[in-house]
């Protein structure tokens, strides 16, 4: 079989191979406000912003975050898609001079099921606050997302949830997915300087000719017009079994020179799964969420600060953590804090996206130095200090070429 390029390269995205560990892949994404290593976590800003921490610190040295995300659908609510652009963009209107990546809309359509009307022709959402409406067609997604400015953009994709029990429903939603690529396709007028993103739908079925290779197969036909790839549909309560061997097979089939972005995963077990299958992006609102509840992301799971434990413990979350939060807080303050001040949540926040900053950033450089399955054994030993490894690890870390046994 003929080598794969290991670069793409274009006017709004460069996507160099760096470095591989049998599938896992250490690489640089290059976007019109700098580089981007991957793979990446990337922190949610659903309406430009994240939710305690402002734009300076998620890029400050110390965090350095190099890319976040901002969702369509709510930036075209409220402040509206022209205002954004009025301010000269999703950039300047937040004041992040780093990358951006905005989510097409689409999964509106499962968190809002609801309040959503789904046709051929697109989305019709009812504002849970006032009862207003906005049309999402394909059209109108790429339209919002090029005033909004974002460095990549989604297209517009039929998601239904994960677990829904009903085949002819994912079979609409798959071949729907593909007609509404094309639309957003023909509908982008910023190739140049945004790059659309397809995003594979199909459900659970990884059969041979099933519903992902259909869309597999739709999407490699298009290659030429399509910069990268996510993988969706998951994430969404499937069993693990079932969302590894969708990761596994999209990755295997999905072009080795373009980047690879399996959404809504946050959790770093997944994210270790993911990347070993060969997968390079990732976003979800977990470690930030999860901080404002005042429970802390570290190396051997989680810490929840609100526990009596912590009251009088004058150690950092993690002793070997460098964020703000460990160098200046202890336990016992955080426990306050996050008690009865909103300054606890930004604290725990700023220390959850750190952790999952530089967690990607460790794994990166185990690739490129060759021994990432020694760093994946490693992580797994703090996580499961009793060698009670789920099986779906085991599996997909056998597919993967790493051997937990």
């Amino acid at each position: 079989m003929e080598e794969q390029p290991m670069k793409y390269d274009t006017p709004a995205l460069v996507f160099d191979i760096v470095k591989k560990w049998n599938r896992a892949r250490a690489s640089v994404m290059t976007l019109r406000h700098g580089p981007v290593l991957t793979p990446v976590f990337m922190p949610v800003g659903t309406k430009g912003t994240i939710k305690g921490l402002t734009p300076d610190q998620m890029g400050d040295e110390s965090m350095d975050c190099q890319i976040l995300l901002g969702n369509t659908y709510h930036l075209s609510s409220k402040p509206g898609a022209q205002t954004v652009a009025d301010f000269g963009g999703l950039h300047k209107f937040m004041q992040w001079d780093r990358n951006i990546l905005t989510d097409s809309g689409g999964f509106q359509m499962v968190s809002l099921l609801d309040l959503a009307e789904i046709t051929e022709n697109g989305v019709v959402f009812q504002h849970p606050a006032d009862g207003s409406t906005l049309v999402l067609r394909p059209e109108d997604s790429i339209h919002y997302q090029n005033l909004i400015g974002a460095d990549i953009i989604m297209a517009l994709d039929d998601v239904v949830h994960s677990c829904t029990d009903d085949d002819t429903r994912f079979t609409e939603a798959t071949h729907r997915t593909v007609r509404w690529l094309d639309r957003c396709i023909a509908a982008h007028a910023r190739k140049d300087e945004q790059n659309l993103f397809a995003i594979v739908q199909g459900g659970l079925d990884v059969s041979e000719g099933g519903l992902r290779d259909q869309c597999l197969q739709a999407f490699l036909d298009r290659d030429a017009k399509i910069p990268g790839y996510a993988i969706g549909g998951l994430a969404g309560g499937e069993d693990k079994g079932s969302f590894w061997r969708v990761v596994e097979r999209c990755t295997r089939k999905l072009p080795e020179n373009k980047p690879r972005y399996v959404m809504g995963v946050g959790y770093p077990l997944d994210i270790v799964v993911c990347t070993a299958l060969g997968a390079d992006m990732y976003d979800c609102v977990y470690p930030s969420r999860t901080g404002r509840f005042g429970t802390a992301m570290v190396p051997w799971g989680l810490l929840k600060l609100k526990s009596s434990e912590c009251k009088d413990d004058e150690r950092p979350i993690d002793p070997n953590c460098q964020c703000e939060t460990c160098k200046h807080y202890s336990r016992a303050a955080l426990y306050q804090l996050c008690k009865k001040e909103a300054l606890g949540a930004s604290l725990v926040t700023r220390h959850n996206l750190y952790y999952m900053i530089h967690f990607m950033r460790d794994m990166r450089m185990s690739i490129i130095e060759g021994r990432f399955d020694s760093y994946v054994k490693e992580f797994m030993k703090n996580y499961f200090p009793k060698g009670d490894y789920p099986q779906w690890c085991v599996e997909a870390l056998h597919v993967a070429g790493i051997d937990l046994k």
